[in-house]
């Protein structure tokens, strides 16, 4: 898979990029959260790639760079690419930047409002890498996705109520589990 030739850790480099970003373009925008800070979260090695979490004042994404020249695939911004997790499969949208290169982003969250401190963003950060690597949290076929039919208010509510898993953070349900109509 390598020639010997590894890529470092981005992290620093992402965090510098990104905080550039920040300074020169996103300060004050409506939907930018001043209480998070840009930080590159648990960055490891997975298959020939750097897997980590961008968290940005204004998003989180899951974060593919390259590790391994050889596994790396260019492939033209914006288009997406779809990897196989432990969790499931998921689509990544190929970006660049002059100050990091190619890489790759799932989005987690955007925006990143209903976090109320850099910690509490953070935290989420790492369930949700983790979450990414456990088979336990990959979707059963019985799972339905994406299901838009009106509730009434009550049930809604109930399920705001309900605890939010770590399966749910991953695939997007900020309502924590199904009902029991298994929605």
């Amino acid at each position: 898979m390598t020639d010997g030739l590894l890529l470092p850790d981005p992290g620093a480099c992402l965090e510098s990029a990104f905080s550039a970003v920040y300074a020169e373009r996103m300060v004050g925008l409506a939907f930018v959260n001043p209480a998070i800070r840009v930080e590159a979260v648990a960055f490891a090695p997975w298959k020939g790639y750097w897997l980590g979490v961008m968290l940005t004042p204004w998003a989180m994404n899951l974060l593919l760079a390259p590790r391994d020249p050889a596994a790396w695939r260019p492939l033209p911004q914006g288009e997406k690419l779809q990897f196989s997790f432990p969790a499931g499969n998921f689509d990544f949208v190929s970006a660049h930047s002059d100050a990091i290169g190619e890489y790759l982003v799932c989005s987690l969250f955007s925006p990143l409002l209903e976090f109320a401190d850099h910690e509490t963003a953070r935290q989420a950060a790492l369930v949700a890498r983790a979450a990414l690597l456990d088979a336990a949290n990959a979707e059963s076929p019985q799972e339905p996705t994406g299901n838009l039919s009106p509730r009434p208010l009550a049930e809604l509510q109930a399920r705001l109520d309900t605890p939010l898993s770590r399966r749910d953070l991953l695939h997007g349900r900020l309502s924590g589990g199904r009902d029991a109509s298994g929605r």
